[in-house]
């Protein structure tokens, strides 16, 4: 192992990374699928097919329209690459020229070259940049951590109690003026103001 062999790693992973950035702000599959789906579309038009000793070729009287259409989405494709405030046009035009490609180019590249450039426009179409994160407000009417509005944290509860005795725990319910509430959980006892009325929520 020689010394330069954590730089080369950690020069991949930064090219890896800046990489994954351009991708992230660009149309970058979109433009693949249109790019790829141009590719059989002006190929077949132009390939002999060999099954045994029989060529089979496979030209058009439109070859030129094939070749044509073929390299037009493979521009259009790299154009969604490098110009990506075209994505819209060059969507739409990748939609129409795939549809054109069939009765034209051996049914769009036997479908291949079709259906990659049909996705590939409507990847295009759909695509719009990513906002950049923003940090949220504070919600008002909390205060810092756990604690409650007007109380921080660390500090002592003001105790009014008798020196001497244990401190009640805050968080336990205590009983008011040391009388015990009985345990009616229905809200109709006359000791929680209820009156004997139920409530609604």
């Amino acid at each position: 192992m020689s010394a330069e062999t954590p730089v080369a790693a950690g020069q991949f992973t930064r090219r890896r990374l800046q990489f994954r950035a351009w991708r992230g702000a660009r149309p970058f599959w979109a433009g693949l699928f249109v790019a790829l789906g141009g590719l059989p579309i002006a190929y077949f038009p132009y390939a002999n097919l060999q099954i045994g000793h029989l060529t089979l070729a496979m030209a058009t009287t439109a070859g030129a329209g094939s070749l044509i259409i073929g390299v037009l989405l493979v521009v259009l494709g790299v154009s969604l690459w490098f110009q990506k405030h075209v994505r819209v046009f060059a969507g739409v035009a990748a939609i129409l020229l795939a549809l054109v490609s069939i009765p034209v180019s051996n049914l769009g590249g036997f479908f291949v070259g079709f259906l990659l450039s049909l996705i590939g426009g409507a990847m295009a179409v759909s695509w719009v940049p990513g906002e950049p994160p923003r940090a949220e407000p504070p919600v008002e009417g909390k205060g810092r951590g756990d604690a409650p509005e007007g109380v921080v944290p660390g500090a002592d509860v003001p105790s009014t109690t008798v020196p001497g005795t244990p401190v009640p725990d805050a968080t336990i319910p205590q009983p008011r003026d040391g009388v015990e509430e009985p345990n009616d959980l229905s809200g109709t006892s006359p000791a929680n103001g209820a009156n004997g009325r139920h409530s609604a929520g």
